[in-house]
């Protein structure tokens, strides 16, 4: 295997009321949340995604299906824990990753330092490691309008 890898990931999730909002493994205040098998923390699925794409071992679905009730209601941070878990015992260490969340409202930008040393601690990694951006899309589309959200993660793998 080549001593450094880059993985990207994507994940989408359908918004409703009255559920709860995961972000990078925090709450955020909002009247709408991810409809989703799990929590539906969009940008950690994404996040894990990337590193799995990485390491060429497949995407989310394969390795926690929303078909299994093991899965069901899980907390995404333990997702990115055990993600975590695969790339070092495939021997990669992360060392940087950079996240853009796609959401229209509510605005973000508070919520991105909690985010990111959530992830950090997560992932064993220092926070400047860590990029978390928020952007809208001008109202276009199924997040301007918003019903839904999605986010984008791109890593880069070094070999321990």
């Amino acid at each position: 295997m080549e001593n450094i890898r880059i993985g990207n990931g994507y994940d989408v999730h359908a918004l409703a009321a009255g559920l709860p909002l995961w972000l990078g493994g925090v709450r955020v205040e909002s009247p709408i949340g991810c409809i989703a098998h799990s929590d539906g923390d969009v940008p950690i699925h994404a996040l894990c995604d990337a590193i799995l794409g990485a390491l060429a071992l497949g995407d989310i679905g394969k390795h926690f299906p929303d078909t299994s009730d093991e899965f069901k209601g899980i907390d995404s941070k333990i997702l990115l824990q055990r993600t975590m878990s695969l790339a070092s015992e495939a021997g990669y260490r992360i060392g940087n990753a950079d996240i853009t969340i796609a959401m229209q409202k509510p605005k973000l930008a508070p919520y991105i330092p909690s985010m990111r040393q959530t992830l950090a601690s997560i992932m064993g990694m220092d926070v400047a490691d860590i990029s978390v951006k928020a952007t809208t899309t001008e109202k276009l589309g199924f997040v301007g309008r918003s019903e839904g959200c999605e986010a984008y993660a791109t890593v880069l793998l070094f070999r321990k």
